[in-house]
């Protein structure tokens, strides 16, 4: 019976093969165009990710580099010489401080210049700041030809920016005191050749605070530390000193023309320290004045005090000396705390 019947289910078979490639081909030409209309937006979408992910792949190529913020400043720490500088145009370091100063009005163009110099320092814990809009230049020098106390520096201070300052400080539980005070020889000297009136005019206020009236350089370190945030309104920290400065020793070297030993082995190690890595800067900076060569290129400390606060203000930036010639008793370096935004 069951060889009977298989010859039937063979045919059967063949049939309902035979309806259902029928059904298909009524189908297909029916559904194709749908389905050609989906494939199609399939594979737009693909090509359209893609494009979009090789975009953003190219883009972040192209800014691999890490972001500079256009605002930000860095710090400098300036070297600037005694008062015969304002004359003295043929000397190497005064070509360098005109290139800084072309550097800082043509690339950092800061809004505003906080300074401090070695020729103003107040009390043991206490600063003072000029608030004052105009004042007139301080000639705090003696014994030099009546035209240098004629010399003028364009200038204007800025009541707001001192509040900034005092702002800052005060915040760290350092005392200010405001006072309306004019520029004095250790800062205006250098601007000359660094900022030129005629050739390379500074154009923004410059506010001067003093140091603190002890020789304290951790002191002044953490004051530079309370403003570095001052760097990301655009306003400009410099310190202005001398790397090694020894008075005592002028006269004797100024008829021979020596260098002397500690000029060049003090500078050296300032760059060490001033020049490392920013979580080690620190602990070598102070460690400076524990070198035996320390009291002789620094009788006394306040032109070396300037750049604890510059470095103080950099704090995680890196130091650069830009500049240095030993010169006598004197060291003529010049550094930069942290990098010039690219234009």
């Amino acid at each position: 019976m069951s060889s009977a019947l298989s010859p039937n289910r063979s045919v059967i078979r063949s049939r309902y093969i035979y309806v259902s490639v029928l059904l298909l081909s009524l189908f297909i030409p029916s559904i194709y165009p749908t389905v050609q209309s989906y494939t199609s937006t399939i594979w737009q979408s693909i090509a359209s990710i893609t494009t979009n992910l090789a975009t953003l792949a190219t883009s972040s190529m192209s800014n691999s580099s890490p972001p500079t913020d256009p605002l930000r400043t860095p710090v400098y720490f300036l070297g600037i010489g005694g008062p015969n500088f304002i004359e003295n145009t043929a000397h190497p370091a005064y070509a360098e401080l005109a290139a800084i100063g072309q550097e800082i009005t043509t690339k950092v163009k800061p809004k505003a210049i906080v300074v401090f110099s070695a020729h103003w320092q107040d009390g043991p814990n206490k600063i003072s700041i000029n608030v004052a809009e105009h004042t007139d230049l301080i000639y705090d020098f003696y014994g030099f030809p009546p035209h240098y106390y004629e010399y003028k520096y364009p200038n204007k201070g800025s009541p707001a920016i001192a509040e900034k300052v005092i702002e800052k400080l005060e915040g760290v539980g350092i005392e200010v005191e405001r006072v309306e005070r004019g520029l004095d020889h250790g800062v205006w000297v250098g601007f000359m050749a660094a900022f030129d009136p005629q050739k390379n005019p500074l154009n923004v206020p410059i506010v001067q605070v003093s140091l603190f009236g002890n020789e304290d350089p951790d002191q002044h370190y953490r004051m530079g530390q309370a403003l570095e945030s001052l760097r990301d309104d655009g306003i400009l920290i410099i310190g202005a000193g001398m790397a090694v400065h020894n008075l005592r020793d002028f006269r004797a070297t100024r008829a021979s023309g020596e260098t002397m030993p500690y000029a060049f082995s003090f500078d050296e190690a300032l760059k060490e320290a001033a020049t490392a890595r920013p979580e080690e800067r620190r602990a070598k900076m102070l460690g400076l004045m524990k070198r035996s060569d320390a009291r002789k290129a620094h009788p006394s400390l306040e032109h070396i005090l300037p750049i604890y606060l510059a470095a103080g203000a950099a704090r995680s930036d890196s130091g650069a000396r830009l500049f240095t010639l030993c010169e006598g008793p004197i060291s003529w370096a010049q550094y930069r705390f942290g990098e010039v935004a690219r234009a």
